[in-house]
Formats: C-alpha cells, structure tokens, sequence
C-alpha cells in the first residue's frame, strides 16, 4: 500500500507541475514507480492508478498533444482540482496544523497533504508530531460511534465473552479508546475500543434512553490499577519525600490518612494487579504494600527477579 501511495502521488505531482498534456509512455519512463515494468505490467498497474485517483474525485482527463490529434496525454485540470482559497490568516493555518499534528489514529500522525493544499504553514518546522495517540480499531471505532449517535444496541466479544451492551458514550484517555454504556442484564461499565471483537450495532436508532446527565469520562478508572477483573482491597504507604507525588496520582476517592513524619497511608481497590505493580516499582524503596499479602509478595518477586 505504500508503495501505491507513493506512486500515485509521484503521478500526482507530474501531472500537475506539466504544462501540457503527458502520454502514457512518458509517464512509464519518467515518473517513480513504473520504471523496470514490462508493457503488460504497466498498462495494468497505470489503468489501476487511473481508477483509483478518479474514485478519489481526481480528474484525469485525455488531450490530444498536438494540434493534428494523432497522440494524446493526461492532463489534470486545475480549476476541477485545486481548492479555492479560503482566505485563511496566519493565525488560523497555524491553528490547523497544530489540531492536524496533534491527532494521531492508529499510531500514525497526520500527513501535511491537506495543510499545504491551505497555503501552508507560516513557519517551518521539523514536522515532528505532538503526539496525542488515538489508539487502534478505526473501523470498530465508526461503529461504536454510530451506535452512540443513534441509540442503538451494540454487541461484540470481549474477554471471550459476547457482550450486548446500551452504549452512552465514547471517551479517550490514555492512548484509548472507550465505549461505556450499560451491559444488558448487569451495570455501566467501560470498554477498551482496540480490544474489542466481532462488533456490530443490532438495532435500529432510539433502542434505549440515555441518562439525563450522564458523564461517559465518570465511568472510566482513574487510574490504570482500576481497569481490570480483579478485586482487592489494598493498603500502601508512601515515605515522606513521595507522598506528594503519590497523593497526586492516587484517585479522588482514595482513602489516606496522613503521618505526622509527613507519609500517607492510602487505601486503593485494585482491579488490575499488574499495573498496580508497575506503578509501586516507580516509587522504588520508598513504598510499601502492607496489605493484602499476596499482593505484597508478587511485588517482592517482581523486584527480585529486576535484580
């Protein structure tokens, strides 16, 4: 595919930058990505090309090259093409690429394309994007959110397991995509979007009713410890030279109780054991799990086998 996309813009960019019509054979021998192909070769992939940038609304029309019509080229008219300027200030093009840069869909930021198209940007740059990772699943993303939109029933497969659910809202956070709404027969709950399987919307609009004000970001956990299947109740205490920098990563519903010598003690509701200990090792010696047990021993025997 990339190499596709590559082609087809190296055609893109000759057509245009042309002040005449070019022929086919010409296009074989002096645009990247068609040389080295043998006449059937080429005729085919070019035919393919041509279908493609039309169904992307491209024109691509035949002119003869001369004034007898004996041979004819590819042109690309402008005026059917090109955007009208909108008129845009420095200000708002900035404005532009920055959104553009910023969002990221499948782990890949946007490309320049459409800015340059603008009038590009009043400055130049590295390029590099700011990185706002919105997560895999694109195509079940477009059904989660038609199904939001619509009030429709959505089911899929999640932990092996087929799910039926009133979906309320979509939300990102942390790099993911989430879909709450309320599972059939049981409670709200929140949903990883790129974990999702087997998707599909089985009803038609105005299947349910959303809450009167219903908050999708609320249902999600706060912290990564609390999207999970597990359930304990743990207590941990944080030495004094941390306990800022825990207080501000501990959920607003956490119970603490803070030392005189300047530590917390803080009760927490781990659903995911993992992250959980991935967050204390950060803390390095300067948190301790005092209880459950268990817990208290897996991070131990994570530490050792660190050493």
């Amino acid at each position: 595919m990339k190499n596709v996309l590559e082609r087809l813009l190296n055609l893109l960019a000759a057509l245009l930058t042309a002040d005449r019509p070019v022929s086919a054979d010409e296009i074989r021998y002096s645009v990247a990505g068609y040389e080295g192909k043998s006449d059937e070769a080429f005729h085919r992939m070019f035919e393919r090309d041509k279908d493609l940038l039309r169904e992307m609304g491209i024109p691509l029309e035949l002119k003869p090259t001369d004034i007898w019509e004996v041979e004819f080229g590819y042109v690309l008219p402008p005026e059917q093409y090109q955007l009208e300027d909108p008129g845009l200030t420095d200000e708002e093009r900035t404005a532009l690429w920055l959104a553009a840069q910023v969002v990221r869909l499948g782990g890949q930021p946007q490309g320049p394309e459409a800015i340059l198209k603008l009038g590009g940007i009043p400055f130049s740059g590295g390029g590099e994007p700011l990185a706002a990772e919105l997560g895999l699943g694109a195509a079940d993303l477009s059904t989660a959110f038609q199904a939001v939109a619509s009030r429709s029933i959505l089911e899929f497969v999640y932990r092996d397991r087929r799910r039926k659910i009133h979906p309320y809202g979509l939300v990102h956070q942390r790099g993911h995509w989430y879909v709450v709404g309320m599972e059939v027969g049981d409670e709200i709950k929140a949903f990883r979007v790129d974990r999702i399987g087997e998707i599909e919307v089985t009803s038609g609009p105005g299947g349910f009713e959303r809450p009167k004000g219903f908050k999708a970001s609320r249902a999600l956990p706060h912290a990564p410890w609390e999207a999970g299947d597990e359930d304990v109740k743990s207590r941990v205490r944080f030495d004094a030279d941390v306990a800022w920098w825990a207080e501000r990563q501990l959920p607003a519903h956490a119970e603490r109780v803070h030392h005189e010598d300047g530590s917390i003690t803080a009760s927490l509701e781990v659903a995911n054991e993992d992250a959980f200990i991935g967050w204390m090792l950060a803390f390095e010696e300067k948190a301790e799990i005092l209880t459950p047990p268990g817990l208290r021993d897996r991070l131990v025997e994570r530490v050792g086998g660190m050493l």
